[in-house]
C-alpha cells in the first residue's frame, strides 16, 4: 500500500527525531539500524526509502539535535540562567534530550565530514549565541568559546562518572560556581535572547 508524500514525511521526521534522541544516548555507533526503525515503529527495511546511509541520518538527527538546543537558549532568560540549566544534575541525567556537542562530541571525530560539517555548524551556532549574551566586548567570541569549552566538559567530565558520583556532583556544581562568577557584569546586550 503507497502511502501520500505528507506520511511519508511525517515518518521520515518520526524516525530523525528517535535517532536524534537515541544517538544522544548512547551514541551512533550504539545504535543499530533495526534497533532505530523498531523505536520508531518501523521496520527496518523502511530505512533506505528515506535516508542514503545511516551516517545521513545521523547527520540530519545531529542537526535536529542542535536545532532543540538553539530553540533552549533562546528561551533562557539569561546567560546565568542558562549556564546552571546546562550544568544541572537534570541535564546530566538526560542525555537523550541534551545538548550534542556534550553527548557526541568525542565520537563526532571518527565520524565522516558529512556529520562533522554539522556538528561544526551547531557548535558555531551555540558560539555566537553564547557571544551575543556577552557585553560588548572585543573578545565576546573568545569569552563564549572559553564559557561553553567549560560547560561542555563539565558535562563529559560528570556523565563518565557512576550515577550516584559525589565527584560529579562536585564537577557540575565547581564549574557552574566559577563560571556565572567569571560572568562579565550583564548589559542590555547580555539579556536579550540570540
Amino acid at each position: 500500500m503507497r502511502i501520500s508524500k505528507a506520511q511519508a514525511q511525517e515518518n521520515r521526521e518520526k524516525v530523525v527525531a528517535t535517532a536524534s534522541r537515541l544517538f544522544r544516548a548512547q551514541g551512533i555507533d550504539g545504535v543499530a539500524v533495526g534497533e532505530l526503525m523498531k523505536a520508531s515503529g518501523f521496520t527496518h527495511g523502511g530505512f533506505y526509502n528515506h535516508f542514503a546511509s545511516k551516517e545521513a541520518l545521523a547527520a540530519e538527527a545531529l542537526d535536529a539535535a542542535f536545532r532543540e538546543m538553539d530553540a533552549e537558549r533562546e528561551r533562557a532568560e539569561s546567560l546565568p540562567a542558562l549556564v546552571a540549566a546546562y550544568l544541572s544534575q537534570a541535564a546530566r541525567r538526560t542525555p537523550s534530550r541534551a545538548c550534542p556537542a556534550a553527548t557526541l562530541g568525542g565520537e563526532i571525530a571518527r565520524q565522516p565530514d558529512e556529520v562533522k560539517a554539522v556538528f561544526s555548524d551547531g557548535l558555531e551556532r551555540i558560539i555566537e549565541s553564547l557571544a551575543a549574551r556577552q557585553p560588548e566586548s572585543a573578545d565576546a567570541r573568545g569569552l563564549a568559546i572559553d564559557l561553553f569549552a567549560r560547560m561542555a566538559g563539565a558535562m563529559i567530565l560528570a556523565r563518565a562518572l557512576p550515577d550516584h558520583s559525589s565527584l560529579a556532583a562536585e564537577i557540575l556544581e565547581t564549574v557552574r560556581d566559577r563560571a556565572l562568577a567569571a560572568l562579565p557584569a550583564p548589559t542590555g546586550r547580555g539579556v536579550a535572547p540570540s
